[in-house]
């Protein structure tokens, strides 16, 4: 069985404004101070972002349970010094980003200016197991046309400054224009994949290689595949409900590959579409199939990907799971549509942050 971790990136605010709160440091520093607790949290580019990780897993209940614990002690953490957490995207509301103090990220600010002010955007990253470099090339090749599906899946950014940005992921969109992110064009080989990133780090253009942002590429620190599309989903069980997938998109396509299948051969000119429709649609209206790269209903696609991975879930014991969790997603909505009603029940940005904070404890 593959294990599977999952890292998210949650939005500090203020427990009553919620307005975002520069107060990173202070709550790494007050989590540390826990005797015998485990760091499972970390600093990131700004000081409004907590990350934490979760331990390699490879059942999806004990999965769940530990994604619910970290963000409940996230907010515990934080509530001690009069802030809490959200499992936001993009902060609804007007910002002015902080960049954390140490050199790393002060580099990135002179090399890149204003795209590091704007990169206030929470994630969620799913790391999933596999054998070798080899395997996770192969892989990577070959789930590219699915990265789309789970972005929408996962859409949870649709307002940006105070304003409804029309896209149901803008945090994607605010990713992308960073030089090194975005689609891959097949690598076919480990040894073409570790060529590809060693020219490019060559170049200067980027630091080393945990600037390498494709939406999949092999971990520098693990034995994992990483997918890097998601938005942070406002509820676990979407974040679940990408774990489980994510495996199952790569026991298939591990699979296929040992059996001599070929990836599609897409190009990355289609692939940035087929992310851009997922962005700009989530699950409300039509994304591309992987397939065929044509304009489908997002729920028609969903089902594709179930039934693209159904043999690996069944394996996992995961099937039922997806089935439940997806028929609770469609039912409720992803955190883009959370967000839009809460706005229109209540008219206030400010509401739809509290509303969000609890949908993040619940």
């Amino acid at each position: 069985m593959r294990t599977v971790g999952v890292e998210e990136e949650l939005l500090l605010v203020d427990p009553e404004t919620g307005d975002p709160r520069a107060m990173s440091a202070a709550v790494l520093a007050r989590a540390a101070l826990d005797a015998g607790e485990e760091e499972v949290f970390e600093k990131e580019l700004h000081e409004q972002m907590l990350e934490f990780a979760t331990h390699p897993q490879e059942e999806m209940e004990r999965l769940h349970a530990e994604i619910v614990r970290c963000r409940k002690e996230a907010a515990r953490h934080a509530g001690e010094l009069g802030a809490t957490v959200a499992a936001l995207a993009t902060s609804p509301l007007p910002v002015s980003p902080a960049v954390g103090v140490n050199s790393r990220y002060q580099w990135m600010a002179d090399q890149y200016g204003v795209v590091v002010q704007e990169q206030l955007v929470m994630g969620c990253h799913v790391h999933v197991a596999v054998d070798s470099d080899e395997e996770g090339v192969a892989v990577a090749d070959r789930v590219r046309p699915w990265l789309p599906v789970l972005a929408a899946l996962s859409a949870n950014s649709p307002f940006w400054q105070g304003k409804d940005t029309g896209y149901s992921s803008y945090r994607s969109r605010v990713w992308q224009r960073w030089p090194s992110a975005g689609p891959t064009e097949l690598f076919g080989s480990a040894e073409r994949y570790h060529r590809r990133v060693a020219d490019m780090v060559s170049t200067g253009t980027i630091l080393d290689e945990k600037m390498i942002y494709f939406d999949i590429r092999l971990s520098e620190r693990y034995p994992t595949v990483e997918f890097r599309v998601a938005d942070v989903c406002l509820h676990s069980d979407t974040a679940v409900l990408l774990a489980c997938l994510a495996r199952g998109l790569v026991e298939t396509a591990a699979r296929e590959w040992r059996e001599g299948v070929e990836p599609a051969g897409h190009s990355v000119s289609l692939l940035r579409l087929a992310a851009w429709r997922a962005a700009r649609s989530g699950l409300t209206g039509e994304l591309l199939h992987p397939a065929t790269m044509r304009r489908m209903p997002a729920e028609t696609v969903v089902r594709a990907l179930v039934d693209h991975v159904e043999e690996a879930l069944v394996e996992a014991g995961d099937l039922e799971r997806v089935r439940a969790a997806l028929a609770e997603l469609l039912r409720r909505g992803n955190g883009a549509r959370v967000q839009r009603e809460l706005l229109e029940r209540t008219g206030s940005l400010r509401d739809v942050v509290t509303g969000c904070v609890r949908h993040t404890q619940g």
